[in-house]
């Protein structure tokens, strides 16, 4: 599964950059639907708009304040409030205590600062059994300076309803052993009616939660789900996002 060197006896083996940038050799070169590039290739991600809404999470060390390793990843995304993160919800499972997010996080640097996250919003079948088809999670974050978080970056369309395979997806995720993120753009294909996978080398531990964006920067999958994102840091899955992720965005944002 895809979790933090923070928890090794769950964690992928964690890929240093130097591995990451190795898949540039060996991976598919096929044209990428939106033009961003060859598919199945993973890649340091630019300091653009889009890697400015992705961020890691942190938590708390004894004095309350932002703990100096990262686990897990977390994007912003659209909602009445402006306040408003997803994730997976197994990022969450063994995590106690205050939590932070940073977006854009890059070279040990938060460029829009540490956002303290505050209230989950989980689904049953998660708390209830932690039910891989359930791994998904929203998260509110506090008021930094006065201002909210989508109101500084931005934040994604949150999208239910797609077919696994109908177009490229990029994810954006921060791996725990870098310092910068990494993405990668392929086409998921079906795991069943309830989950979708995609082969994107490199997305080790740290990358749970990633958001797996379409054409039109639509969240259309979270690194999550099967195998909690997967075994292996080449392969990696998301829950379809059905009514069941459109309900809990609802309950999330009080529509």
């Amino acid at each position: 599964m895809k979790r933090s060197a923070r928890n090794p006896v769950t964690s992928r083996p964690a890929l240093l950059g130097a591995v990451v940038m190795l898949a540039l050799t060996s991976a598919s070169v096929a044209a990428a639907d939106d033009g961003r590039g060859p598919l199945g290739v993973t890649v340091t991600a630019p300091a653009d708009a889009r890697t400015a809404r992705v961020g890691a999470l942190f938590g708390a060390d004894g004095s309350g304040r932002p703990d100096r390793g990262h686990f897990c990843t977390a994007s912003v995304v659209h909602s009445p409030a402006h306040d408003l993160l997803v994730t997976a919800a197994h990022c969450i499972t063994h995590v106690d205590g205050k939590l932070f997010f940073a977006p854009g996080y890059r070279d040990g640097r938060a460029p829009y600062g540490m956002w303290p996250v505050g209230e989950w919003v989980l689904p049953e079948g998660w708390t209830a059994d932690k039910d891989e088809d359930s791994d998904v999670a929203f998260a509110h974050v506090g008021e930094v300076d006065g201002r909210r978080v989508e109101d500084v970056v931005g934040g994604n369309r949150f999208a239910t309803g797609t077919v696994a395979g109908a177009g490229a997806v990029t994810l954006f995720g921060l791996p725990d052993a870098r310092d910068t993120p990494v993405m990668c753009t392929d086409r998921p294909v079906a795991r069943g009616l309830t989950q979708q996978r995609v082969h994107c080398p490199g997305f080790s531990g740290g990358t749970s939660g990633s958001p797996w964006l379409n054409g039109s920067g639509q969240v259309v999958g979270v690194l999550g789900g099967h195998q909690r994102g997967g075994s292996t840091a080449d392969v990696s899955y998301s829950v379809v996002l059905g009514r069941a992720a459109a309900a809990l965005y609802r309950t999330a944002t009080g529509s």
